[in-house]
């Protein structure tokens, strides 16, 4: 009896929580969950890449004119896409929680003492801005159809969860980088958090004399809405 008890109360909180946390804020310990999916999605990840391989294999060998003009036109669009590797000097910023300690402690609004997705977002859109040529979170390139999103207490890239710290690194010229963080309005109240001791979130930056950028090598469909089309008549 109680097992069937203990059974329909999963049953109920699952239904509730429609996939999201019942807990306030987002802090639990997720690590071995977000490691064990990380690993699926890299042995997948690896699968596609060899199925792929041999997709260009295949397309290499096709002798038609046609064809071969497409490849040549794809291939000049890689670049600016993403799909191919960058270097050079830059910078990293490291954004994390507040100490453990300090968070349990808290009687007020624990989400002040964390990393969500707008803070990522508005580091990484400030790179952009100060003229960043490639950009990756947890060492994960990030591209236009890059989604960012709080899962737990961690952020998942491309629906893969990556635990904090979260390590974000720009290619690009140091100084424009730098100047363009500096300037950013919402970067510079994270940084004000960061400073004060009640808060503690954590921000680090470190200029860097090489970045490496691994190309991306997600998914490339795109998915989108289609409005409904009226039945005649109606």
């Amino acid at each position: 009896m109680a097992g069937l008890l203990c059974g329909g109360l999963f049953v109920v909180s699952a239904a509730n929580s429609e996939g999201t946390d019942l807990r306030p804020g987002r802090y639990t310990d997720l690590a071995s969950l977000v490691k064990d999916e990380a690993d699926q999605y890299a042995e997948l990840e690896a699968e596609r890449g060899r199925l792929d391989a041999q997709v260009k294999a295949l397309a290499a060998a096709t002798r038609d004119r046609q064809v071969a003009r497409y490849h040549h036109r794809v291939e000049k669009l890689e670049d600016p896409a993403g799909l191919v590797p960058r270097s050079g000097p830059g910078l990293s910023i490291t954004l994390s929680d507040a100490p453990e300690d300090l968070i349990n402690s808290t009687t007020g609004d624990v989400n002040k003492l964390l990393v969500h997705q707008q803070d990522i977002q508005a580091v990484v859109n400030a790179l952009w801005k100060g003229g960043a040529t490639a950009v990756t979170i947890a060492g994960q390139r990030i591209v236009s159809t890059t989604g960012i999103k709080c899962e737990g207490n961690a952020v998942q890239l491309q629906g893969v969860p990556y635990p904090q710290p979260y390590v974000i690194e720009a290619v690009g010229e140091p100084g424009a980088l730098l100047t363009a963080i500096e300037e950013d309005p919402y970067v510079a109240g994270y940084r004000e958090d960061a400073a004060n001791p009640d808060i503690s979130v954590g921000w680090d930056l470190e200029l860097e004399t090489d970045v490496t950028a691994p190309a991306y090598e997600g998914l490339l469909d795109l998915s989108y809405a289609v409005p409904l089309v009226p039945a005649s008549g109606s």
